[in-house]
């Protein structure tokens, strides 16, 4: 499979945190071309802070290959990770980030700072961005669009 038949993927996964009432974004962990995890925004649900869809993702695949260190595995991502998002990612030793929209407003990986390029740090996660990124940002602005609406 390619970039964008996995972001289609991760795109599931946010079309399922939106059915929940929280904010589309969608995770997958690729390792040998397949998936051995999944997961979409839920810390509302959850009660949970950290219940980000890269984390949920991440904490399937450990449990799927019983290691926290996810070496030679890929995470598409519908969104730019945020800080929290993109330490969990250095830290499991992720191989290649591919992420759809940015985040200009808590984006970690370029867009705010870039925790993946800080030369401190031990491990540097390769990173591809934009793959699908209008679908994906459009998965988001119409969320948000429906929910000032609502309010109103």
């Amino acid at each position: 499979m390619n970039d964008e038949n996995w972001m289609r993927q991760a795109l599931e996964q946010a079309y399922l945190a939106a059915e929940n009432g929280e904010v589309p974004v969608g995770a997958v962990v690729i390792k040998d071309g397949s998936v051995i995890g999944r997961g979409f925004n839920q810390p509302i649900g959850r009660h949970d802070p950290t219940a980000h869809a890269e984390i949920q993702a991440m904490r399937q695949a450990a449990a799927h290959l019983g290691n926290y260190r996810l070496v030679d595995c890929e995470l598409y991502v519908t969104l730019e990770p945020c800080a929290m998002c993109a330490g969990a990612i250095q830290h499991a030793r992720i191989a290649r980030l591919v992420y759809g929209a940015s985040d200009p407003k808590t984006g970690a990986c370029g867009s705010v700072v870039n925790l993946m390029a800080e030369t401190k740090l031990n491990h540097h996660t390769g990173i591809v961005s934009g793959v699908l990124a209008e679908e994906c940002g459009k998965l988001l602005s119409d969320f948000f669009r429906a929910r000032r609406q609502k309010a109103q």
